[in-house]
């Protein structure tokens, strides 16, 4: 049990997650990525909309990608409720404030400007797009690293985060 409630090392949990990508597609024939799921999800709200890019998606082909959110989902819960050491708080306190709030919304919307823009999420890009040996993928894992150590290291600092 000790091995499951504490953190794996990189060398374990690495080759994991990369044998998502033929996992996925032995078992479904499709490629590992989360936010195509968003656009599924918005064209079941919203049948009647006039946008083609929810108008003409074929959400019914593609509801594998809802089981694969809900067991993220799920499986995210119990790790963090039930298989961990230390408990672990969804969100720091500092993010319990009108501040707190409009910086996760601000943070929220440029996650999705830049994977629309990217054409693809980083779990996408990274993990099914690099196994794949796609160069767009590449430069777009590049610079989502680039992204997060220069607001790490600069931008973070600089507001007082």
């Amino acid at each position: 049990m000790n091995a499951i409630l504490q953190p794996w090392p990189w060398y374990v949990a690495g080759p994991l997650i990369g044998l998502t990508v033929p996992i996925m597609y032995l078992l479904v024939n499709k490629t590992f990525g989360i936010s195509s799921s968003f656009r599924h999800l918005n064209s079941v709200c919203l049948p009647k909309s006039n946008l083609s890019y929810f108008k003409n998606n074929n959400w019914r082909g593609n509801t594998w990608s809802f089981a694969l959110v809900a067991g993220i989902t799920a499986g995210a819960f119990i790790a963090s409720q039930f298989l961990s050491a230390t408990p672990v708080q969804f969100l720091p306190d500092s993010y319990a404030s009108f501040g707190g709030v409009m910086r996760l919304l601000f943070g929220g919307v440029l996650v999705g400007f830049g994977t629309r823009y990217a054409r693809g999420c980083t779990s996408g890009h990274t993990i099914s797009g690099i196994a794949n040996l796609q160069g767009a993928s590449v430069v777009a894992s590049i610079a989502f690293f680039a992204g997060g150590l220069l607001m790490v290291n600069v931008l973070l600092p600089l507001f007082g985060g």
